[in-house]
C-alpha cells in the first residue's frame, strides 16, 4: 500500500486489511512524504501489528510516476527482509476498504481457478472489463515468471500492462463482480485522466481500439465521466512517448501483442454488428 498525506482514511483503509479472515503474511506501507499526521499514525500502528511493516520517505514532491516505484520497493524489502515469499501479493491503497472476508473469496477462487494470474472485486455500479488496480490480487508464479521477473514495468501504464502480459502468457483475468469493496475517494478526484491517454501510446493500442473506448465512456458516462473521456482522447492523440523513462514505449513483443488482441476484438464487433 502506498500513502501521501492521508491522515483521513489511513487506519480505516488498513484495519480493513488486518480484520481480514483470512490473514496476511505481512502488510507493507510506503509513506510517500506526508506532511500531515499520517507518519504518527502510521509508527503507532506498527507498535502493535507485528507483521506491519512501514517505509518511510522524505518530502520529495507528488509524483504519480513514484506509485510504481514504492511497489517494486516494498517487493524488494521483502526479499532483503527475507520475509516469507507468499502465493499471491494484493495492491491496496490508502483509500480502500475491504470486507473482512474478500481476502478469503479472492484466494479461494484464484486457488481453484490456476488458471486465473490476477483476479479482483469490484467497487464500481457496473461491471470492469479488467481487474481493477486496488483490490487486484497477482499469483506469484505468474508473477515472477513475467517478462519483468517479479517486478512492475516502471513505465506508464504499468497496470494494464501486467494484465496483457498475463494473458500472453497463456493466462486469465477475473473480476468478481458480487465480491465489493469500497473506494473512499472517487476515481478521477484532482486528476485530468492524462495517463489513460497516454499510457495508449506507451501500449500501443490500436487507433480505432483507442477511439472506440472513448465512445464507450463518452457516452456511457462510466469510468472517466464524459469530460474525462474527452481528456483521455486527447492525450491520447497528442502525447509523445519519450525514448527512455516512465514515458517510454514497452518493448515491440507487447506492443505487437496488445494491437492483435485489440484488432480481434474490433472484428469481433464488426462481425456481431452485421450479424
Amino acid at each position: 500500500m502506498t500513502c501521501r498525506n492521508s491522515e483521513h482514511n489511513i487506519i480505516s483503509a488498513l484495519y480493513s486489511l488486518k480484520d481480514q479472515t483470512l490473514k496476511a503474511n505481512y502488510v507493507i506501507v510506503i509513506n510517500d512524504g506526508s506532511t500531515d499526521k499520517t507518519a504518527k499514525i502510521l509508527n503507532d500502528m506498527e507498535k502493535d501489528w507485528e507483521n506491519l511493516y512501514v517505509i518511510t520517505h522524505p518530502d520529495w514532491g507528488y509524483n504519480v510516476k513514484r506509485i510504481v516505484t514504492n511497489w517494486n520497493e516494498a517487493i524488494k524489502y521483502t526479499k532483503n527482509k527475507h520475509l516469507q515469499k507468499t502465493d499471491y501479493h494484493l495492491i491496496a491503497t490508502d483509500d480502500t476498504v475491504y470486507p473482512k472476508d474478500y481476502s478469503e473469496n479472492i484466494v479461494t477462487y484464484m486457488d481453484s481457478h490456476p488458471q486465473v494470474a490476477i483476479a479482483s472485486g469490484n467497487y464500481t455500479k457496473h461491471t470492469p472489463v479488467m481487474p481493477h488496480g486496488a483490490g487486484r490480487f497477482v499469483r506469484s508464479s505468474f508473477f515472477e515468471n513475467s517478462c519483468w521477473h517479479g517486478y512492475y514495468p516502471e513505465r506508464m501504464g504499468y497496470e494494464s500492462a501486467v494484465l496483457y502480459e498475463a494473458n500472453r502468457c497463456g493466462s486469465t483475468c477475473a473480476i468478481l463482480k458480487d465480491v465489493r469493496f469500497e473506494h473512499t475517494r472517487p476515481l478521477g478526484k484532482d486528476h485530468s485522466f492524462y495517463e489513460f491517454g497516454a499510457s495508449m501510446q506507451t501500449l500501443g493500442y490500436h487507433p480505432m481500439f483507442a477511439f472506440a473506448r472513448f465512445l464507450k465512456y463518452f457516452i456511457t458516462g462510466r469510468v472517466t465521466g464524459r469530460i474525462g473521456a474527452l481528456y483521455m482522447l486527447y492525450y491520447y492523440l497528442t502525447y509523445k512517448t519519450k525514448s527512455e523513462g516512465y514515458d517510454s514505449v514497452y518493448n515491440e513483443k507487447i506492443r505487437q501483442y496488445i494491437r492483435k488482441t485489440q484488432v480481434d476484438k474490433l472484428k469481433k464487433m464488426m462481425l456481431f454488428g452485421f450479424t
